[in-house]
């Protein structure tokens, strides 16, 4: 597999395109951190990893509204690839629908989001778009 972070967001959009509750996806520890950013900002219900003696795991339960079905997460979108790796400097962080999305960034302090970026004044790679 050349690009693990195309593939996790893949497996969660094919996910929640066929309604699914759960995902299961292979582990790392740059999968781990974007996970927890996605359940502090609230885009998915909970998540767990799971160690085996291989590569371990991590359980995504994926978050609907209750009433209308509508996910919470509309649109993942994959920014940095391995072909063409996208950076951005502190004062050209990208802001995605204007702040109502986030921008999941790799940096020095570790994988944040632009706001957290902009609060600490630090660019760095651009991993994914989520909204």
């Amino acid at each position: 597999m050349t690009d693990p972070i195309a593939d996790y967001l893949t497996r969660v959009r094919n996910a929640i395109m066929t309604k699914h509750k759960v995902v299961e996806i292979p582990s790392s520890n740059l999968k781990k951190d974007i996970t927890k950013i996605l359940y502090e900002k609230g885009y998915i219900l909970s998540y767990k990893f799971e160690e085996d003696n291989l590569q371990g795991k991590i359980k995504i339960a994926l978050k609907y509204h209750p009433e209308t079905k509508k996910p919470a997460i509309k649109s993942l979108k994959r920014v940095s690839r391995p072909g063409l790796r996208k950076y951005a400097r502190a004062d050209k962080l990208p802001r995605v629908l204007n702040g109502l999305g986030i921008a999941i960034l790799s940096t020095s302090q570790g994988v944040i989001t632009d706001k957290e970026a902009r609060k600490l004044n630090i660019g760095g790679e651009v991993l994914c778009f989520v909204h």
